[in-house]
């Protein structure tokens, strides 16, 4: 699972793992070895279980420091990061995405990693994945079937109505990946979302990001650059 929010002003901008990055120069920096000793402290005022869970992270960043020097240069470490966005990238699990600058990680369950807007908590982006056989995306079948499926079958409840308004497909880096856009709707509640999969490593990878459907006109093309950047690494 992520971590929780750790300070990381004396970090430089390099590949961790488990953490999002930041590069005042809009770029994702060349991986170099660094030390993290006295970066990371655990808050004064906390529970038992808070500690514990800091403890953990300090010492997954440890790991992430060894592992971020042993990552070769990639496609994604030349990339610009838009403006106001910052590059999430979880190295051992294998994938990248951003998510806006402002947003904040949160635990959300059965998921890998989340973000989520500062005040509007149903306006987030998550990941996860589970285990397959399956080597890429095509396996699983054409778009429009595989889509469908998802959306009504898995993504709906029984009591929502489903509209599903564009799907598209891309290849990246020799990857291959599906993208699409729906709406969830109830009597008293309706959302709307872009999804992005993939197949790597084993792996059966879900981004969705999304928002409530009354201002996804405000926020739609903010969150598409989010499901547009989801990339598997290799692994």
């Amino acid at each position: 699972m992520a971590m929780s929010s750790v300070s990381l002003n004396c970090v430089p901008a390099t590949f961790t793992t488990k953490m999002s990055m930041v590069t005042h120069s809009n770029e994702l920096a060349r991986a170099t070895p660094f030390s993290l000793q006295n970066c990371l402290t655990c808050p004064k005022e906390t529970t038992s279980n808070e500690e514990n869970n800091c403890k953990r992270r300090q010492l997954l960043l440890g790991v992430g420091a060894v592992t971020a020097s042993l990552v070769p240069t990639s496609s994604l470490q030349a990339e610009e990061i838009p403006q106001n966005y910052k590059a999430f990238v979880d190295i051992p699990d294998g994938y990248s995405y951003y998510y806006p600058s402002d947003w904040r990680e949160f635990d959300f369950r059965g998921h890998d990693s989340a973000f989520k807007d500062r005040f509007l908590q149903l306006q987030n982006v998550r990941v996860r994945f589970i285990p397959t056989a399956k080597t890429d995306i095509h396996d699983l079948g054409p778009i429009e079937e595989v889509v469908y499926n998802l959306v009504n079958h898995v993504y709906a409840a029984p009591n929502q109505m489903v509209n599903i308004i564009d799907m598209q497909e891309r290849t990246t880096d020799g990857k291959n990946y599906y993208t699409f856009e729906y709406t969830l709707t109830s009597s008293n509640y309706a959302s709307a979302s872009f999804a992005t999969i993939a197949i790597g490593n084993g792996r059966y990878y879900t981004l969705v990001v999304g928002a409530l459907e009354r201002r996804w006109r405000r926020v739609r093309n903010k969150l598409k650059v989010v499901a547009d950047s989801f990339k598997v690494l290799d692994i």
